[in-house]
């Protein structure tokens, strides 16, 4: 068992290290430019999706859907996580978070659009998407979409309310 241990390890050392931190940073950066800085439309987006409008039409409306979105993107996970960065990084945690989180505003917008470009429409007229869409229908890979699913699911065993259970 120590042996599968420290395989484990090894392996979390070597995904979540510099390499990890500079693919996330560097496809931010990326995504910032290719969307030509879309985060400075983001304040008026959010203003948009709050006014009510009455010509309207979808499942949900702006406001239920702006909340439900932020809801999935800010949990328990990234309270704990503040805490835990500010405590072993010092203020200094907060910069880069903020940092970070501008240009990872370009990595969620680009996330949102697959979702909503790949998505499918139910027989019952609703729509049916996400990253598993994404995967098959964008990429032509149907066994990743399964495999993105398979492994989602095992994840939810695995850290689902763990974050809340032991923070």
């Amino acid at each position: 068992m120590e042996a599968f241990n420290n395989v484990v390890l090894s392996i979390k050392d070597f995904l979540w290290g510099p390499i990890m931190l500079c693919l996330l940073i560097g496809t931010h950066v990326l995504l910032t430019i290719r969307t030509k800085v879309i985060q400075r439309k983001t304040f008026t987006g959010i203003k948009l999706s709050v006014t009510p409008d009455a010509e309207a039409s979808g499942d949900i409306g702006g406001f239920a859907a702006l909340a439900t979105a932020l809801a999935a993107t800010i949990g328990t996970g990234n309270i704990v996580g503040v805490a835990t960065a500010i405590g072993i990084g010092g203020p200094g945690a907060v910069f880069w978070m903020w940092f970070t989180g501008l240009l990872g505003m370009a990595t969620k917008f680009g996330e949102a659009t697959l979702a909503v470009k790949y998505r499918v429409k139910a027989a019952d007229g609703s729509f049916i998407g996400g990253p598993m869409y994404a995967l098959e229908r964008g990429l032509g890979h149907k066994w990743l979409g399964v495999l993105f699913a398979i492994f989602t699911g095992i994840a939810c065993f695995g850290i689902g309310n763990m974050t809340q259970a032991n923070s």
